[in-house]
């Protein structure tokens, strides 16, 4: 009875723990030519191998760090440790650089209305008049 009962309520925290997640919004400014966005070319911009947007211009990529595990685990399905493993290879040999990386908020949309090739990503639920939003993971995927 008293497994059960642990079973049960652990079974409970994990439900209200996981509808507790938004979806994450990958974004440009409001003002960006960039209108969409496909998943393909949003892994291919955060993971450093493409290094335009669509329709040409230079690709900025921003790493929000409240964000950013939930990010990479809807993206590519792999966790921070196995992410920054993956750019240390690409940075020792030589082939690309990671994502800008910011704390706050403010400094994110700042960076975004002064950069127009800059690219992003937040909890859908922070999405304002500021920015586009152009792709949006589900962290229930």
């Amino acid at each position: 009875m008293k497994r059960n009962c642990i079973a049960l309520v652990s079974c409970l925290l994990i439900v209200i723990a996981h509808s507790g997640l938004a979806d994450i919004a990958i974004v440009v400014d409001s003002d960006s030519e960039v209108t969409s966005l496909s998943r393909n070319e949003a892994i291919n911009i955060f993971m450093g191998r493409y290094r335009k947007l669509p329709g040409g211009g230079t690709a900025i990529p921003v790493d929000f760090v409240p964000v950013k595990e939930r990010f990479y685990q809807a993206l590519v399905e792999q966790s921070l440790p196995e992410i920054n493993a993956y750019w240390a290879r690409l940075i020792f040999s030589g082939q690309a650089s990671p994502p800008m990386q910011l704390d706050a908020f403010g400094e994110l949309t700042d960076l975004m209305q002064h950069n127009r090739g800059a690219i992003s990503y937040m909890d859908s639920e922070a999405v304002s008049d500021d920015v586009r939003v152009l792709l949006t993971l589900s962290e229930s995927d």
